[in-house]
């Protein structure tokens, strides 16, 4: 004859086998969440004013005469180019730090291969990020001086940035480079004295091209006092989506468009919009 168990116990044998048949799941569940998941999260980055300097000289350095220098920087403005800070490519990114970013509006959860060429070292992939810069400044000189009538190679353009990878500073750099040539070609800045930041690729036929992160752009212009942003024409949805309030979007999507924009805003005509 058996003995019967007491109920207190049967009820905790019970519980206990409850308990058990969740552990399987409850291991799933942690290891998802330390698991590490192929995003990177993403905030808005430093600027880059095109028309100063860094480390005590300037990022963009052309042959000009220092008497209008002088008379140009009283009403310069600034052209600040903007980029996204991003997890460094070795850099674990988990389910917790995921979710924190969908619900930040400050923070963006992107696909790490949106941000970092898959499947490199961190060694190529800060060779690929110097590479499609060093093309993207050839690319804005070219487009600068054509935009000028001047034959690729005729200017020595040099151009300094440190601690800025890929091609989506191409549009800035190349009005940067306007600027410090011609300006406004009546004497004047291309900026009228404004704070004016702005994203896009270049190819050496003035053509824009969209970039990623651009609502996280706006918040680093917006931060850095810009008034107006330039923004591929194509990505005008995505940064109308969050912007700050007092930016101006100004969509562009050539390099003669961009610089008839600037003319409408220094001359107060009728600027388009997103």
């Amino acid at each position: 004859m058996t003995e019967k168990q007491p109920r207190s116990l049967r009820d905790l044998d019970r519980r206990t086998r409850l308990v058990l048949s969740f552990l399987p799941a409850l291991a799933l569940l942690l290891a998802a969440v330390l698991a590490p998941l192929p995003f990177a999260v993403a905030q808005p980055g430093i600027t880059a004013d095109v028309l100063g300097e860094e480390k005590g000289k300037s990022v963009i350095s052309v042959p000009r005469d220092e008497e209008s220098d002088e008379q140009a920087a009283d009403e310069q403005g600034r052209l600040l180019l903007t980029t996204i800070a991003a997890t460094a490519p070795e850099a674990s990114v988990r389910l917790g730090d995921v979710a924190g970013g969908w619900f930040d509006s400050r923070r963006a959860v992107m696909p790490r291969a949106a941000v970092y060429p898959e499947g490199e070292s961190v060694e190529e992939i800060e060779e690929h990020n110097a590479s499609e810069m060093k093309e993207s400044q050839d690319a804005a000189v070219d487009a600068a001086l054509r935009q000028l009538g001047r034959a690729p190679g005729s200017v020595d353009v040099t151009l300094r940035l440190a601690d800025v990878g890929g091609p989506s500073a191409g549009l800035l750099f190349s009005l940067g480079i306007i600027d410090k040539l011609e300006g406004d070609g009546a004497g004047g800045n291309l900026t009228g004295g404004r704070t004016i930041a702005g994203t896009g690729t270049i190819d050496g036929q003035g053509k824009v091209g969209a970039v990623g992160g651009v609502p996280l752009k706006t918040q680093a212009a917006k931060r850095d006092g810009a008034g107006v942003f330039l923004v591929p024409k194509a990505e005008c949805q995505e940064a109308r989506a969050e912007l700050p309030r007092g930016l101006r979007l100004v969509p562009v999507a050539t390099l003669d468009g961009a610089l008839d924009a600037l003319s409408k805003l220094r001359k107060g005509g009728d600027v388009p919009t997103c």
